[in-house]
């Protein structure tokens, strides 16, 4: 237990620094939004793609992984969808609180899960990560944005926008372009791998510092029976699906763990930003990723130490 703890304990101290960053106002407010910026559309693609292309692919089972991921959170979104008519008459969580739950239940913040990755499992923890972040990625934008179209207040984005905004990805675009690079025989090649891995090497700690940068504890009250469906659903429902499908399917013990781990991770901040683009409840999603990044310090060393 102590070497878990010891293990996971500075991703979330790093995120703490974040939080003391943005509330002590260690840095300018300023500069938050372009370090979100600068780790989404460039350093966290470089880091995804210098991993795939580099790594050793061969004995990865690909087919199992996609299944259990894609599954699990498949199984959880429609979960969800069966109960809102429950919810709302139950707990009162309107259509635009909805979108909320949906997304808090579904969607992974990856940055956490990388970070992770690399600290428990080194460079193999870091592939397979990418390759759940290829398979999940498009899946839970289509989701998310679906519900958006759906329940969000005012909404009528057209199926063409969405799947601009799927094929325009970042994450997805660098995940493609890393496969490639790797099936094509190409690997990291001189001037540009090296560049890809300086890059990436700064993804992890500016995203973990956003991370705790935009937690808030907005709303807290009001939203409780919303964010107890969603972290719910995101910590325990998600992660517990993903397993019981990799035991059916009989993955090995250290990709089961990452799958899992990966299924485990608390919501994340884009998450926020579809909310408020989209005509969702922008304050109950940030307080949700707020919960279940709190949440998920103490989940998730549970479910390592049950796995690793």
């Amino acid at each position: 237990m102590a070497e878990t703890v010891g293990a996971v304990a500075p991703v979330f101290l790093i995120i703490l620094v974040g939080f003391l960053l943005r509330r002590l106002k260690g840095l300018a407010d300023g500069f938050w939004l372009p370090a979100e910026k600068l780790t989404y559309f460039i350093t966290f693609p470089a880091l995804l793609a210098a991993n795939l292309a580099g790594a050793d692919l061969r004995g990865v089972a690909w087919a199992p992984v996609a299944a259990v991921s894609a599954g699990g959170i498949i199984l959880t979104a429609a979960l969800i969808l069966a109960a809102r008519s429950l919810l709302a008459r139950r707990l009162a969580i309107d259509d635009r609180a909805f979108t909320s739950v949906f997304q808090g239940a579904i969607r992974p913040n990856t940055y956490i899960g990388l970070a992770l990755a690399t600290v428990l499992f080194g460079p193999f923890g870091v592939t397979l990560m990418a390759l759940c972040i290829a398979i999940v990625v498009p899946l839970v934008n289509v989701l998310a944005v679906a519900c958006m179209v759906r329940f969000g207040h005012g909404q009528s984005a057209s199926l063409s926008a969405m799947a601009r905004g799927i094929a325009t990805n970042p994450l997805i675009l660098a995940c493609l372009v890393g496969i490639a690079m790797n099936i094509g025989g190409l690997g990291r090649p001189p001037i540009l791998g090296p560049a890809l891995t300086i890059l990436g090497s700064a993804a992890l700690p500016i995203g973990l510092l956003a991370v705790g940068a935009g937690l808030s504890g907005d709303g807290l009250r009001r939203a409780a029976p919303a964010l107890l469906v969603s972290s719910a659903a995101k910590l325990l429902l998600l992660p517990g699906l993903t397993w019981i499908g990799a035991l059916a399917l009989g993955m090995d013990a250290p990709t089961t763990a990452l799958c899992v781990l990966y299924a485990a991770l608390p919501c994340s901040q884009s998450s926020y930003v579809l909310a408020r683009q989209m005509g969702g409840d922008a304050t109950l999603m940030a307080t949700s990723i707020t919960v279940q990044t709190l949440l998920s310090g103490l989940s998730i060393p549970v479910f390592v130490l049950a796995l690793v």
